[in-house]
């Protein structure tokens, strides 16, 4: 079994808590978060990284396109993900978490 790169403990403890402390966010958004963070880059946190709406949907269990794309878009406008879309079936759209490092910086 190949070993996992160990992120650092508090590489997302801040997202995280940020994202609890949110009162606009739904249980919608907080279920797209946890179908984001699932596809992300492990030994990337800062990183791109694909998903496809599809996988993306089943995972959070979001079962209308308008709300996947409202959730996805009011995520990307409180600033806590970067979204470019593509309509390539097998690649997926692009997106990357926003994680602020020590500073208020992006990390």
């Amino acid at each position: 079994m190949a070993e996992r790169m160990e992120l650092p403990k508090h590489a997302f403890s801040a997202f995280f808590e940020r994202i609890g402390d949110d009162r606009r966010l739904l249980p919608t958004h907080i279920g797209l978060v946890a179908a984001l963070f699932y596809h992300h880059d492990c030994d990337n946190p800062h990183g791109h990284f694909h998903a496809s709406r599809r996988k993306l949907m089943r995972f959070s269990r979001i079962r209308s396109i308008a709300t996947y794309h409202k959730c996805l878009s009011e995520l990307v406008a409180y600033g806590y993900l970067e979204y470019r879309p593509s309509w390539h079936p097998a690649k997926g759209s692009r997106f990357r978490f926003i994680i602020h490092g020590e500073g208020g910086i992006n990390g």
